[in-house]
């Protein structure tokens, strides 16, 4: 669950699907017994490709899955680890019906006209931030300065760090930044780097077990607009037109599945540990443990997404010459599909 690379590798998969890799939407079987009213007729196979490697932001998918909800829908689901292209432009050329992308993937995919539709929020505010080992002394963003940063080479990274430190009169041409590529982060931190751009539910978490406390800076605590969706669930505008009803099976029992990790965290790890054997087991429950109260959080149900996080994102974005043109926002998500 460590901040994704996204930015690299998602221009490269626009890249590649709008030279032409086509829109092919992969047909699904129609066999098996009928399937509950409103769903499916017909058993229907699916592929549902992740963003990264399993891990607590897709308990939801496994319960679904090895609770038999999608089965109960007419759905055979396949869980999938990312494609060579990259989930954004597998799932928008049809390779896979449904994948786990993020907010900013989708803005960017939305400008280059990449048919790709969030239909769901997995976590309802953004976990991600900034951490640093205790012993860097760093509480705020402007004690950013003079220290190195890890990541991966993407211009996101220094907007949303500039950003930060100019409300506190820092200068981020001061942060020392040092690609690291997929390395690990307490490897880094003990050896090259200062800080870096984690997700707080896994790496965070890993640092209370191991005993290496952190200092968190969260980037949403900075500013309105940085409190995006990450992870989210995301289809094809041509599933949504085509089968809209295999759309909203496929929500139903998701949102089931992320329900039954809300209430029973400790057995939502230990079911995504079972389906996952090569996870940390200690790590899944700790983290279920913290995770699970945010997926829905303040919202009146999970999933749930609103139309000025969505806009508020892309103008910070476009604002900042992150985006080369501005997105209808409201046509980059849509609720109509959670139950």
């Amino acid at each position: 669950m460590k901040h994704p690379r996204w930015l690299a590798l998602l221009i490269c998969s626009l890249l590649l699907f709008t030279a032409g890799c086509g829109n092919v939407q992969k047909e699904a079987s129609n066999e098996g017994e009928q399937s509950p009213a409103g769903s499916p007729a017909q058993q229907s196979d699916v592929t549902l490709m992740l963003d990264w490697t399993a891990n607590t932001n897709h308990t939801g998918l496994y319960a679904a899955r090895d609770l038999g909800y999608y089965e109960e829908e007419g759905l055979n689901v396949s869980i999938v680890q990312p494609g060579a292209g990259g989930t954004d432009a597998m799932v928008a050329a049809g390779q896979a019906e449904f994948g786990v992308s993020y907010q900013e993937s989708v803005t960017l995919a939305r400008t280059q006209d990449v048919p790709l539709v969030s239909i769901a929020a997995v976590i309802q505010h953004n976990t991600s931030g900034f951490a640093a080992p205790v012993d860097r002394n760093m509480k705020t963003a402007a004690d950013f300065e003079g220290k190195k940063y890890g990541g991966w080479g993407s211009p996101v990274e220094e907007a949303v760090m500039k950003s930060m430190m100019d409300q506190e009169g820092a200068d981020v041409s001061k942060v020392q930044m040092i690609n690291l590529g997929d390395a690990d982060y307490f490897t880094a931190v003990k050896r090259d780097i200062d800080f870096a751009w984690i997700f707080y539910a896994w790496t965070g978490i890993e640092a209370e077990l191991r005993g290496e406390p952190l200092d968190m800076i969260y980037v949403k605590d900075y500013s309105e607009a940085l409190d995006y969706y990450t992870p989210v669930l995301v289809t094809s505008e041509d599933l949504i037109a085509q089968q809209p009803e295999l759309v909203k099976a496929f929500m139903r029992a998701t949102a089931k599945g992320y329900q039954y990790a809300i209430d029973q965290p400790e057995a939502a790890a230990a079911l995504l540990s079972k389906a996952v054997p090569e996870l940390d087991q200690e790590l899944v429950l700790a983290s279920q443990k913290w995770l699970s109260p945010k997926y829905q959080d303040d919202a009146a149900r999970w999933g749930e997404q609103k139309a000025e996080v969505w806009k508020g994102y892309a103008d910070w974005m476009f604002e900042r010459e992150l985006l080369d043109k501005q997105i209808e926002a409201d046509q980059a998500f849509t609720n109509d599909f959670l139950p």
